[in-house]
């Protein structure tokens, strides 16, 4: 049966479908082409002119990071246990040992005050993810990761063009990754890129991204053939989805602030029933500017998330939870996970539940949600 409100809607904004058609028309369909090239643009422009390469995921863009960070067997890398299963995959590709990290109860981002205490001789990365689009706290990460000679790579799925006090997420570590999958705020139902702020990686991303050749230099003429020169994959986003991907792009003005409105909206109108309820609310801490990728409610007990999510489920309203531990997972129990390792993420994956945002979402459509939400009482 067709939801009333679905989860996520995505779709066209502008000339999404122009441009896809101007690529067939141009016979244009592997990566590195004109769409490629101003999609990649925008987005240095957005991250204060980095390297930007464009992947076919944002796992591909993990996955590229941690290729240039010249893992060994053993190198440990530290990440949040409450994210997806492509941050972890990236670096345990590479052999490096998966050091989980506990989040923080209010923003469900890493914990910055648990990370110290995960540092080792044998780190060689620390992995903030921007969780909802809500930056991690960056000053004091960076200042651990400088002290001990670590890399930060941020995984910035959630939270492109979000701040955090007047900077751009993305733009602390060495590198970041974002995704353009279809259920993130600008889409191309498959998509990735990586941003590369060490300038000393930038060639070599370009070869390793290119199947270890120099194929990009022959094709800017700076060679005059191109071969083999390093590891290396293909990692290339074709270029029919960049076309797509530029039209979603040139409306970012409107995506941003139809999301602010919406989850604004979510907050005021939520705030009393969350109250009488003891669910929580996101929370955004000051100086952090939210990319308000997806609005979330913590339920006071894994009873009272099923029965909210039944209730809105039975009004066709698409509702859904998120992560699950990675620590406690088949795979994160045979790297030796424990129950108890990280209590925060323990209890938060079993209470959260995801209400319908997405960017062309109307008034109409939230006004059925809320009145939804509203008419639920977790005492039953």
């Amino acid at each position: 049966m067709k939801a009333v409100v679905p989860f996520n809607m995505p779709r066209p904004l502008g000339r999404e479908l122009e441009y896809v058609a101007d690529t067939a028309a141009r016979g244009q369909l592997s990566g590195d082409g004109q769409y490629t090239r101003e999609v990649q643009r925008l987005l240095s422009a957005a991250h204060n002119g980095a390297k930007v390469l464009l992947t076919p995921s944002g796992t591909h863009a993990l996955e590229l990071a941690a290729l240039l960070l010249d893992l060994e067997q053993g190198d440990e890398v530290i990440l949040p246990s409450f994210t997806f299963s492509s941050v972890a995959n990236a670096f345990l590709l590479r052999g490096a040992r998966l050091v989980f990290c506990d989040v923080r109860r209010d923003t469900l981002n890493l914990d910055e005050t648990q990370v110290q205490r995960l540092i080792t001789p044998r780190t060689r990365a620390i992995v903030p993810v921007h969780y909802a689009g809500i930056s991690c706290e960056m000053d004091a990460l960076c200042q651990i990761g400088a002290a001990a000679g670590v890399a930060i790579v941020e995984d910035n799925a959630h939270g492109l063009f979000g701040e955090y006090h007047g900077r751009p997420l993305g733009t602390f570590g060495s590198m970041s990754a974002l995704s353009f999958h279809e259920t993130k705020n600008f889409s191309c139902g498959e998509g990735g890129a990586l941003v590369i702020n060490d300038a000393t990686l930038a060639n070599r991303a370009e070869i390793v991204r290119e199947k270890g050749t120099n194929r990009s230099q022959f094709f800017r003429g700076a060679v005059d053939k191109y071969t083999w020169m390093d590891i290396g994959s293909s990692y290339l986003l074709g270029e029919m989805l960049a076309a797509f991907l530029l039209g979603q792009l040139e409306q970012r003005a409107l995506v941003e602030s139809r999301r602010r409105q919406l989850c604004e909206r979510y907050d005021r109108s939520l705030a009393a029933w969350a109250a009488q309820n003891g669910v929580s609310q996101p929370a955004v801490p000051d100086g952090v500017g939210s990319a308000n990728h997806l609005y979330y409610l913590v339920l006071p007990s894994l009873q009272s998330r099923t029965a909210l999510m039944k209730h809105l489920n039975e009004k066709r309203i698409g509702s859904v939870f998120h992560y699950l531990p990675l620590h406690l997972s088949p795979m994160g129990r045979s790297l030796g996970g424990q129950t108890g390792d990280c209590p925060v993420t323990e209890s938060i994956s079993d209470r959260l539940l995801r209400l319908p945002l997405f960017s062309t979402m109307t008034d109409a459509e939230q006004d059925i949600v809320l009145a939804a939400v509203q008419q639920f009482s977790v005492a039953g």
